[in-house]
């Protein structure tokens, strides 16, 4: 039997993973918690940090939705950061939370605002989906500090 997992990343948060308890939210525990400090981080990320989470739980039937927002929360919730939640295969450094892939990105928070996550397909392909993702990459953008002849 399989088993569902969600993952996220996180910019902003450092480099240091949080431990597995930060992650018993919404009233569930996964059963595993992957963190993966990203490599080949460009110099602007790399100032920030940027982590990813892979949370696996083995009981498939649990609707996610809820749990996947409270984690993007705690990801933003101790300073300035950026976190979202992705299909696998989503993540790429030239692509982060740009319009190409804003259909495989399911949720997202910006520190001091509410996260949001999506949980049908034909949102997710909508344009006032890419619109959304937009105003996170903006974010993100901000958080970055200016290149080099700004």
């Amino acid at each position: 039997m399989g088993s569902a997992m969600v993952t996220v990343f996180v910019i902003g948060a450092g480099n240091e993973p949080l431990p597995p308890e930060a992650f018993h939210l919404a009233g569930l525990v996964p059963d595993e918690v992957h963190p993966f400090v990203l490599m080949d981080q460009p110099a602007a990320i790399a100032s920030l940090g940027l982590m990813s989470y892979d949370l696996t739980f083995r009981d498939t039937s649990l609707a996610l939705s809820t749990y996947t927002c409270e984690a993007l929360r705690r990801l933003c919730a101790d300073g300035r950061a950026v976190a979202w939640a992705g299909f696998e295969g989503s993540f790429h450094y030239d692509h982060l939370l740009a319009e190409d892939i804003a259909s495989s990105v399911y949720g997202y928070c910006v520190s001091g605002a509410e996260p949001v996550v999506v949980e049908d397909f034909a949102t997710l392909r909508g344009v006032a989906w890419k619109m959304r993702i937009g105003e996170a990459r903006a974010a993100l953008e901000e958080l970055l500090p200016p290149a080099e002849g700004d």
